[in-house]
């Protein structure tokens, strides 16, 4: 029995075609991945069943179904219902009472019930949050906000559970957890729909719609193990134009150093401890990646290499061979540092061109607030081009793909050429041939630039070849 039926759903928005003409049917008891390279129109489709986009054509959905979407990326608001976080603010101690915690987030969505309270007890521990209980929205990771996305469409117990990536952000454990939590969701009923990695389905999935970038695509009843094993990423090579390039790498300044980050001891604490005595020298030249479970500590420490965080003038910290607090400004040492994170598209403007947030890379802003000349405008440009993103110089950073915005803020981050790259999950979002282009682009960059660069990610083949050092946290001390 049909319990979901899409009949000729075209999506077309700014003359672009994002969907063309698809149908499929949904019976009871399958759960659905949709699939397909950037820019396919995945999420568009799971808008469009939850009635959030306009399309032509039919959805039927069974009388009285609820259906309930998580998406990839969440926004919120702060304790004056206006949305004028800084990134800064999450690392100020000062600050961080400006938005609700995870308890009263999660209060808010249910009832008095003393069942749905026992549910959100349960869910709290399966996903490990209620230590979280006590926390700021604000200061949550990336991946400890996913969770807490997650368990609050859960306790409104839909008969459709749409997910927008769910496992990106997440650490392997936190994955391991989310894939057996929803398959006791199917278990109970519930019909799950995600957008996720060909080459990522969890064991529950038993249809799959492949979307392509043509506006083809294909309804599969699947085999899990027999597809994982067909869809295991191939190594890819891509041809980067390598005059532009080198051209773009050439003359490189404020390289006289001799360690980048030098940490004596660091302890941070805000209510609880976040970093525990940490030591750690990175020397120009060196690439290393840092990983460690959601929560661990990593975005504060890269908030102290990048000078977002104040609690490092109460520490011993070294960065370019400068202790922090003997004079230097926060725009000095960000002139050296390239930056990307999971959530820095969140604070950019509303109407931000790709093209503005490219340029503001240049002077470490969040958005452009001064002119341009015709010099730094053909360098905004060539690493547009040399991304391949140059056609998106005119759209709005907010009406991109999330693969899309992860390419212009990596953009961003190189458009000054500085000595050193910090980049935070910086594949997050992309497709298969997108990861390949950038671990070449990073590759080429950081060996023929002799770029000293800081990475994060938890999944090991999106590290680029060039990183030789490696220290992971837990429980936000360093560990072997």
């Amino acid at each position: 029995m049909s319990v979901l039926t899409a009949k000729n759903i075209s999506v077309n928005k700014n003359g672009r075609e994002i969907l063309d003409n698809i149908s499929f049917k949904i019976e009871s008891g399958e759960q659905w991945a949709i699939t397909g390279p950037s820019g396919s129109g995945k999420t568009t489709l799971l808008k469009v069943l939850t009635g959030e986009v306009f399309f032509t054509g039919e959805v039927t959905i069974g009388e009285e179904r609820s259906m309930v979407l998580v998406e990839q990326h969440h926004y919120f608001k702060n304790l004056s219902n206006t949305s004028n976080f800084y990134y800064q603010q999450r690392f100020n101690s000062q600050d961080t009472n400006d938005a609700i915690t995870v308890e009263e987030s999660l209060l808010s969505e249910i009832g008095e019930e003393l069942a749905v309270k026992e549910n959100l007890s349960a869910l709290a521990d399966l996903f490990d949050i209620k230590r979280l209980y006590s926390e700021s929205l604000l200061q949550l990771s990336n991946g400890e906000n996913k969770r807490l996305q997650i368990v609050k469409a859960l306790l409104l117990q839909p008969d459709f559970l749409l997910l927008d990536n769910p496992f990106i952000g997440l650490d392997v454990k936190s994955r391991q957890t989310l894939a057996q939590v929803l398959e006791t969701v199917v278990k109970s009923g519930i019909h799950i729909i995600m957008v996720t990695p060909a080459n990522h389905l969890p064991l529950f999935i038993t249809d799959v719609l492949a979307l392509s970038a043509d506006g083809s695509y294909s309804a599969t009843k699947v085999d899990i193990a027999l597809w994982n094993e067909t869809h295991t990423k191939q190594p890819q090579t891509f041809s980067i134009d390598q005059h532009l390039l080198h051209q773009l790498i050439e003359d490189g300044h404020d390289r006289d150093f001799e360690f980048a980050v030098k940490m004596v001891n660091l302890n941070i604490t805000y209510d609880h401890k976040i970093l525990d005595n940490i030591n750690w020298e990175v020397r120009k030249g060196e690439k290393w990646n840092l990983s460690g479970p959601n929560g661990s500590g990593k975005s504060t420490l890269l908030s102290l290499v990048n000078a977002d965080n104040p609690q490092a003038f109460a520490n011993e910290i070294y960065l370019f061979d400068r202790k922090r607090g003997t004079g230097e400004t926060i725009w000095e040492i960000k002139k050296k540092i390239g930056f990307v994170s999971p959530e820095l598209h969140v604070y950019f403007e509303k109407g931000t061109s790709s093209f503005e947030v490219v340029a503001s890379g240049l002077f470490d802003t969040i958005g452009l607030f001064r002119q341009i000349d015709d010099e730094q405008s053909t360098l905004v440009l060539q690493w547009m081009q040399l991304l391949k993103i140059d056609h998106l110089q005119r759209k709005f950073l907010n009406q991109l793909s999330a693969s899309e915005q992860r390419l212009v803020l990596l953009a961003r981050a190189l458009v000054k050429n500085p000595p050193m790259l910090i980049l935070d999950e910086p594949c997050q979002g992309l497709d298969e041939e997108q990861t390949a282009l950038f671990k070449e682009v990073v590759n080429e960059i950081c060996v023929s630039g002799n770029k000293t660069l800081i990475h994060v990610s938890h999944y090991v083949e999106e590290i680029p070849e060039c990183v030789t050092k490696f220290i992971k946290l837990e429980n936000g001390k360093r560990v072997e």
